[in-house]
């Protein structure tokens, strides 16, 4: 057998690598332009729904409360249970394949306008500018000694955004605790204890996210980073570079001598303001990179610099890679149709199961200690527990009857009156005569019946089995 020849191969840099790239702070300039002020539309919306919403009411209640130790979750007048979490299922199916559309239609839309990640650093760093200054003078405020007015800018600047995480964590808590309450509990201290330590860990999270982390949640921490670029096709709308026109770039100079030379170079005058405004830190002339939030900030700039130097807009816009490459953009085509497609069926479905919820729930169980039971009647008997719950948002009357073969009959009150979100057990007893009944089976199918006691309009059937020894 031959030996198999080993070489030692010394790698060239002998200092390891580390796998984690130690963070750069990104100093984002303000710019202003059509997507920008889109996002600032779009953030408004965003806050006043997050921030305002809790203190809306609706028939004298809160207008979205998710009551956890009722069990009750209540939005806009419609009150769901734990039993209709297939709902909830079904909402985040279509949440997720309208996010799946969006992406292959337009890109990471939903990261640069409405991701929450993205909508509250906009907000720090908003912050930020108004106390430290704008980019170049932030830069240079960094890189002084420490002073008084360094000391107070920074002092300003933190405590601003840890109110805005406080009120952020307070609003969420909101959500679960009727917040009209919870606010003067707050600060005479009997609140919860739950109620303040989830107000203290949003307001950490809120804090070290959207001011210290920001796009680094975005890169290393977001999943949808990751997988959101097999969504893509030749056809996706995304912000892109157009190679073809911005290069060869370079910069402008006014001499007549370098007029030759700059004749051959293309629009993009490497002026790097595109890179400046990136919140995220990329140079989007480098290609589609993951770290790309969409947020078209790029876009605006070049658009600023190519109304400056007398060129056509679009250098850096949102378009298609068929676009780029001269080709075709087919709107239409069969993976967005196909997500557009599951969305809507399961948006159907939704609709069609949340608008013909009977606002009743009716569960029956059976007496786990005995199948039936002789009474000294000789009659047999099974013993059941009915469950009723009033989903609807009115107290109402409601008559519990049974549907069953001769012989059966039921011994409970049929008048059931049951307040608002009520849940109301009731101890039913079957009751079967043998002599009566013309029963051939062991098992018998029965049905609960429960109407409106004022229209008498059936609103639930449910189907369960009477037992009875073999005759």
């Amino acid at each position: 057998m031959s030996n198999i020849p080993v070489k030692n191969v010394e790698p060239n840099d002998p200092q390891p690598k580390s796998m984690y790239e130690k963070r750069k702070k990104i100093y984002v300039r303000e710019i202003q332009g059509v997507f920008q002020r889109l996002r600032t539309w779009t953030l408004w919306a965003l806050m006043l729904g997050y921030f305002g919403t809790a203190w809306l009411n609706w028939e004298g209640r809160q207008a979205v409360l998710f009551d956890l130790p009722a069990r009750q979750f209540h939005i806009l007048g419609i009150t769901f249970w734990p039993q209709d979490f297939m709902l909830l299922s079904w909402l985040l199916i279509i949440s997720a394949f309208g996010l799946f559309t969006v992406t292959n239609m337009a890109g990471r839309i939903w990261c640069g306008y409405t991701c929450p990640q993205s909508a509250w650093s906009f907000i720090f760093m908003w912050i930020e500018e108004k106390t430290e200054g704008s980019r170049n003078a932030r830069i240079k405020l960094d890189k002084a000694e420490m002073s008084a007015t360094k000391l107070r800018k920074k002092a300003i600047k933190h405590i601003l955004w840890l109110l805005v995480a406080f009120w952020t964590g307070v609003t969420f808590v909101g959500y679960f605790t009727p917040i009209r309450e919870l606010i003067p509990d707050l600060f005479q201290m009997a609140a919860n204890h739950w109620a303040y330590i989830w107000i203290g860990i949003f307001t950490v999270l809120t804090y070290l996210n959207a001011g210290w982390m920001r796009e680094q949640v975005c890169i290393y921490m977001c999943p949808y980073a990751r997988f959101q670029s097999v969504m893509y096709d030749r056809d996706t709308l995304a912000v892109s570079y157009d190679y073809n026109r911005g290069e060869p770039r370079g910069k402008r100079s006014k001499k007549a001598e370098d007029a030759e030379d700059q004749n051959k170079l293309g629009d993009c005058i490497d002026c790097s303001l595109c890179v400046q405004v990136c919140p995220t830190g990329i140079d989007i002339r480098d290609g589609m990179q993951y770290q790309c939030i969409g947020c078209a900030l790029c876009v605006d700039a070049c658009d600023s610099i190519m109304e400056k130097i007398g060129k056509p807009k679009g250098l850096v816009r949102y378009t298609t890679k068929n676009e780029l490459e001269g080709q075709k953009t087919h709107f239409f085509r069969p993976r967005l149709i196909g997500y557009a497609a599951v969305m809507l069926v399961m948006l159907s479905a939704f609709t069609y199961a949340l608008t013909t919820r009977t606002g009743f729930r009716l569960d029956i169980e059976r007496d786990r200690g005995a199948l039936y039971q002789w009474t000294v009647n000789d009659t047999i008997t099974n013993s059941y527990t009915v469950k009723l719950m009033n989903m609807s948002q009115n107290d109402r009357e409601y008559l519990l009857t049974l549907d069953a073969p001769e012989g059966i009959g039921m011994d409970a009150d049929e008048h059931q009156y049951l307040a608002v979100n009520e849940l109301k057990e009731v101890l039913v007893t079957l009751e079967m005569d043998p002599e009566i009944a013309d029963v051939k089976t062991t098992k018998v199918d029965v049905e609960f019946v429960v109407s409106d006691a004022e229209t008498g309009e059936e609103i639930e059937r449910e189907e369960t089995r009477f037992i009875a020894p073999r005759q």
